[in-house]
């Protein structure tokens, strides 16, 4: 049986304006909906393509502009977009999956228990443990996941057996692997690794493809036994314990909203 995960006590500060996205008088749906906290805007356009939200009343189509005063359901539901935003840090233990779809064992809805909807900024494999961002900021997560950006992301890893200069040359240049999103081969891009141990090394990525490290090791003959993420941007894993979370302080957030703008 899985746990539910546990708040580290942290000081609550005010950082509802420290992340700024621009304003607009009329949004468009999958924002509105994003920004209500009830999912991420990918989401939102499936559930709008599939014929699960209306605007006063009529099936809404995808890229409708919501002005004020207008009402947004969704699968019967009103929502309403909610002015502060929660930003949390999420030490992830193994077995968890990445989404919030509840039919799915393990989910972070469930596993999080927390009082709004909130979502994920990325993913990390279930297997995989370590910092996760969570939010109920839809903005933030297109922002911080767009490719151009180049954020860091640090990983501690262990394989199998020992590695050797030629393999930690071969990561940093690049590692052709299959990316089964894109349906093809593809050769990562440049990253930064560290040696720790002889069968351990911390490995600075500014990519996300599925199981990106896991396939890098594989592709060169050695199996990934512990993945855990430390650090994304300015956000560090630091002292939280597994299966913990607190809210982001308000110098990581202003740090954020400067990369992201």
């Amino acid at each position: 049986m899985i746990k539910r995960a546990r708040q580290q006590s942290n000081k609550i500060e005010n950082t509802s304006q420290t992340i700024q996205h621009e304003a607009k008088e009329s949004l468009r749906l999958n924002k509105y909906i994003s920004d209500s906290g009830y999912c991420s805007r990918r989401e939102a356009d499936r559930l709008i393509d599939a014929g699960k939200v209306t605007v006063d009343g009529e099936l809404a189509p995808i890229g409708l502009r919501v002005l004020p005063g207008q009402e947004v359901a969704v699968n019967g539901k009103v929502v309403r977009v909610r002015q502060e935003k929660v930003y949390i840090a999420l030490n992830k233990p193994a077995g968890i999956t990445c989404t919030t779809d509840q039919a799915i064992e393990g989910n972070l809805t469930d596993f999080m228990n927390y009082r709004e909807k909130i979502f994920p900024i990325g993913r990390l494999d279930k297997d995989s443990t370590g910092l996760l961002l969570m939010t109920s900021d839809g903005d933030i997560v297109n922002k911080i996941l767009r490719v151009e950006n180049g954020h860091d992301k640090e990983y501690q890893v262990m394989v199998d057996k020992k590695f050797d200069q030629k393999f930690l040359d071969k990561m940093t240049r690049g590692v052709e692997i299959y990316n089964p999103v894109a349906d093809r081969q593809q050769v990562t891009k440049p990253c930064e690794i560290e040696p720790i141990g002889a069968k351990s090394f911390n490995l600075t990525l500014q990519q996300g493809l599925n199981r990106q490290i896991r396939r890098m090791c594989e592709a060169l003959g050695y199996n990934v036994i512990n993945l855990k993420r430390r650090r994304i941007m300015s956000v560090e894993l630091g002292n939280l314990a597994e299966g913990q979370w607190r809210y982001l302080t308000k110098a990581e957030l202003e740090s954020i909203n400067k990369a992201i703008q």
